[in-house]
């Protein structure tokens, strides 16, 4: 696909990208390889910590202009943009502050001798990121790896440009070198030649389960470590003792941010039966209160679809579960007599699990209801599927909480309160939602030699 900046709202093309050729491509690549073999990479850390420093300051300092760029490119409402770009300061800064700690030796007790590992940097990962959280992906993967010395080369989604040649060029200002960070607007077949080179070590990637599976797989094939932040059919489920209106209110957010393209949203509500009738109609509500309209006007609570193979792509997903028996509770339609990429805000209940909808993740404002008679149902509906990213539970009980949540099978779980994100901690799932974790303490040693050092004797 060409790299364009298209606004979602109105489907005007706002500016075109020239892609790299291979020449330009092994050039970075070069350039990423020799920086990781000077003394940025494999001197001392308080150098890189710096970038991170200002980076941050940068983001902190620019919130209107810099989330005006995500909300025209891909669609997103203003405000959520500003607090994209807030986190994005956030996590820069949680690794300025934290990475020397995180990647300081850790010894180990040893008959064998003084032993210890160290945490030093392996090379050049290359990431290929999407194009839903369009700074925050990119920040998800360059943190850490800056501090920890690798160089990093991204492939961004074609349709956010615009973004990732301003995430690149904020790097640039902030003071780290030429190769520490690329931007590159190239094909699939040149993402496969740079993961099949030598002097790239990992990859990572955030996005569709087929892209995650061809990338790994071409990863794997020259045993390269790679990690995967894939799809997600996360549950919202509600118990009978919630908070009825909290849940309800906090589940139309769950599912209706970013226009519902977000990997870790609420896509399957399983409520309890004695509050089912309860919470649909006050869930309802709160999505025939949505207004739709342009990202940019703050009074606007439901934006765009990302693109028009977004919309096209989530139409026929719905017409499709309405075919195999699910039923139309509110929506079903795109919005009609609208120049922009807009999708009614729907809920389908009545999905059996024949139904392929059952199985499928829907990346819009589209929300399946289920119905359930206690824990065991819940649980077994819960984990009846090949996905397990986030998920939230909605109970007065937090004993009962705690027990359902470690027997949920997903990479994170949320307890009254929708999944979220936070700098400090581990974001990642299981199954076909991928393998590996971002940010934390964890995040920063998926790609690190973890080398063990042992002293067997006196010199």
């Amino acid at each position: 696909m060409p790299y364009q900046t298209i606004n979602p709202f109105n489907n005007q093309l706002i500016k075109e990208y020239q892609t790299h050729n291979d020449k330009q491509v092994e050039q970075a690549l070069e350039t990423a390889h020799q920086l990781y073999k000077s003394d940025w990479a494999q001197g001392e850390i308080k150098q890189r910590l710096k970038v991170l420093h200002k980076l941050s300051d940068l983001m902190s300092s620019r919130i209107d202009e810099l989330a005006k760029v995500v909300s025209v490119e891909m669609g997103k409402l203003i405000e959520q943009s500003r607090a994209e770009v807030q986190i994005c300061a956030d996590i820069a800064k949680y690794y300025a502050d934290n990475a020397e700690e995180f990647l300081k030796p850790v010894p180990y007790k040893s008959s064998l001798g003084e032993a210890w590992v160290e945490h030093s940097p392996i090379g050049v990962i290359m990431a290929v990121e999407p194009w839903n959280f369009p700074f925050y992906q990119l920040m998800r993967v360059l943190a850490p790896n800056l501090a920890s010395g690798n160089s990093v080369l991204v492939k961004h989604a074609s349709i956010v440009p615009h973004c990732a040649e301003t995430f690149e060029k904020l790097v640039n200002e902030a003071g780290a070198p030429k190769g520490a960070y690329t931007n590159l607007f190239i094909s699939q077949d040149q993402v496969s030649n740079i993961i099949d080179d030598d002097r790239v070590q990992g990859v990572a990637l955030t996005g569709s389960e087929k892209a995650g599976a061809v990338v790994a797989s071409r990863a794997a094939g020259k045993l390269k470590k790679s990690t995967l932040e894939l799809g997600g059919n996360d549950i919202f489920a509600v118990l009978e003792d919630a908070d009825i209106d909290h849940a309800a209110k906090v589940g139309a957010q769950a599912r209706i941010a970013n226009a519902g393209q977000v990997c870790t949203a609420a896509k399957r509500f399983i409520i309890h039966e004695k509050v089912a009738d309860e919470f649909l109609k006050k869930f309802t509500q709160h999505f025939k209160d949505l207004k739709i309209g342009d990202p940019l006007d703050a009074k606007t609570t439901l934006g765009p679809l990302s693109s028009a193979d977004a919309l096209k792509t989530l139409t026929k997903q719905v017409k499709e579960a309405v075919k195999h028996g699910a039923k139309v509770h509110i929506g079903g339609e795109a919005v009609s007599d609208n120049p922009g990429n807009f999708y009614q805000a729907t809920i389908l209940t009545g999905i059996t699990r024949d139904n392929p909808a059952y199985f499928e993740e829907f990346f819009g404002p589209v929300a399946q209801v289920y119905v359930v008679k206690n824990d065991e149902e819940l649980v077994k509906l819960a984990n009846d599927s090949n996905y397990g990213l986030g998920g939230a539970l909605f109970t007065r009980d937090l004993n009962r909480a705690r027990k359902l949540a470690t027997i949920i099978e997903t990479g994170m779980v949320y307890v009254n309160s929708l999944t979220d994100t936070a700098p400090e901690l581990p974001f990642g799932g299981v199954k076909r939602s991928g393998f590996g974790r971002e940010l934390s303490d964890l995040g920063i040693k998926e790609f690190v030699n973890q080398k063990l050092v042992v002293l067997a004797g006196k010199s």
